[in-house]
């Protein structure tokens, strides 16, 4: 799949913990996505994670499901999407990514207060890794078809208890999933409710198996339901 005029291109590179360098796809909204865009306006940013099978060295892959493959096919978000490729036998890591959305929100017009992460299956278990290390940076979450480890909702309780419970959740997953169990976002929701997080959803497609994202990904309600959500206080770095 060829890569359309509507993606711009980026590597990014950090040695938190390891060597980690993304390649990413970016899709900054158009002029004709939400009225008049002034050089002040600032725009939500959508981080969006992939599966499994899309890692690797070619971008296009990223575009094969999710807000990527809509925004290829023509539709216009009114976000900023960045979408990150994960590099072949990796799994996708809190602290890289963290260190690559630092840099965006830097050097982009970003509504520091309107952030949020989204994936499928390994980018689903990605988002709940994402949004329990740091949940005070998003205003709300939207994983997929993943699951993740309660232990961290037990840490984000103890060390970001306000944090945690006014990040927004709205989990997804197939009941006849095959590949990620659905006991894995119950297990996840329970934790979070247990915990005292506020607004937390599930919604389970009793027919579906591992694909629960094409229906998800293609329902505006999400999307609206996300961009409702605002984190006013998120401690992101000054724009530059």
């Amino acid at each position: 799949a060829e890569l359309g005029p509507r993606f711009q291109e980026g590597t990014f590179e950090t040695r938190i913990t390891r060597e980690i360098r993304y390649r990413y796809l970016l899709s900054i909204p158009g002029p004709d996505s939400a009225g008049p865009a002034t050089s002040a306006t600032r725009w939500p940013l959508v981080l969006f994670l992939h599966g499994a099978g899309e890692r690797g060295q070619d971008l296009s892959r990223v575009t094969v499901h999710g807000p990527p493959a809509l925004i290829q096919r023509g539709t216009n978000f009114p976000f900023i999407l960045v979408a990150p490729q994960c590099p072949a036998d990796q799994r996708w890591d809190a602290p890289g990514l963290m260190a690559l959305l630092e840099e965006l929100v830097q050097r982009l017009p970003v509504d520091p207060a309107r952030v949020y992460v989204t994936g499928l299956s390994m980018g689903g278990y990605g988002t709940w890794k994402l949004g329990l290390s740091y949940p005070q940076r998003f205003a709300a979450i939207v994983p997929i078809c993943g699951g993740g480890e309660w232990i961290d909702v037990r840490l984000a309780a103890r060390e970001q208890a306000n944090a945690l419970r006014s990040l927004a959740v709205w989990a997804f997953h197939g009941a006849k999933d095959p590949v990620v169990p659905l006991s894995e976002s119950e297990r996840m929701v329970n934790a979070l409710r247990q915990a005292g997080v506020q607004e937390v959803r599930l919604t389970v497609y009793p027919d579906a198996e591992h694909d629960s994202w094409t229906v998800t990904y293609n329902n505006p309600e999400v999307y609206q339901w996300m961009l409702q959500h605002r984190r006013p206080d998120a401690p992101w770095p000054a724009p530059r």
